[in-house]
């Protein structure tokens, strides 16, 4: 049995999903660091826990669309204000530990994180404001990619998926590179800056939706 695919649609979503993810934002920041300063392994990890928000929204997307379930603005702006607050508190965990003398404890410290990937990539992946903007406004205009509901949004998840763990593989890899090695405190200050500018200005966002007038 044959499913008609718009292709076109398919081609602009999938270079849309390649922007998104391939741009630096809390996840790439995120994966980055970890790379470097706990290993692959982890950094997998914590792909893993992205992935699995990830498809969460994208349920969630589906579950609007199919079931008319409304989400309350002001719980998806929640959401929102609490990811943000824990992607500041990893950025200021990370710049803490620049001021800690590399003593060769890394390996114990990598060893007492792990574990943690999942719950760690989950949490920023289900706060990130960007995906959440993807999966709630822009992940439904692409619903109509074929003529059934139920096989675009396989397709579409799968899609996202696909892309997203190449993306994040390669970023894992060039993480891994000599270069990025060599400068590991310089990498881990500027990606603990970014994920604190992300988070700051997904809290201002944030805050400003939750109390902008007119919004019950």
């Amino acid at each position: 049995m044959s499913v008609d695919v718009n292709i076109s649609l398919l081609l602009a979503y999938m270079l849309s999903v390649l922007m998104l993810v391939a741009t630096p934002g809390p996840v790439v920041t995120l994966i980055i660091s970890t790379s470097i300063n706990a290993g692959p392994r982890q950094a997998l990890l914590t792909a893993l826990g992205t992935h699995a928000a990830s498809l969460l929204l994208a349920l969630l997307a589906v579950l609007m669309l199919t079931t008319g379930l409304a989400l309350d603005p002001r719980l998806i702006s929640w959401i929102s204000l609490l990811g943000c607050c824990f992607i500041a508190w990893l950025a200021l965990q990370g710049l803490r530990e620049l001021r800690t003398p590399d003593n060769g404890d890394a390996p114990a410290s990598a060893a007492r994180r792990r574990g943690k990937g999942l719950a760690t990539g989950f949490l920023v992946g289900i706060g990130n404001p960007k995906d959440i903007l993807f999966f709630v406004s822009f992940f439904p205009q692409f619903i109509q990619v074929s003529r059934s509901v139920q096989h675009s949004a396989l397709l579409l998840t799968l899609v996202w998926v696909l892309i997203d763990f190449a993306v994040l593989g390669a970023y894992i890899l060039v993480a891994r590179q000599g270069f990025s090695l060599k400068y590991k405190r310089l990498v881990t200050g500027l990606s603990s800056l970014v994920l604190l500018a992300v988070a700051v200005v997904g809290l201002v966002y944030s805050l400003l939706e939750l109390y902008r007038p007119g919004v019950s």
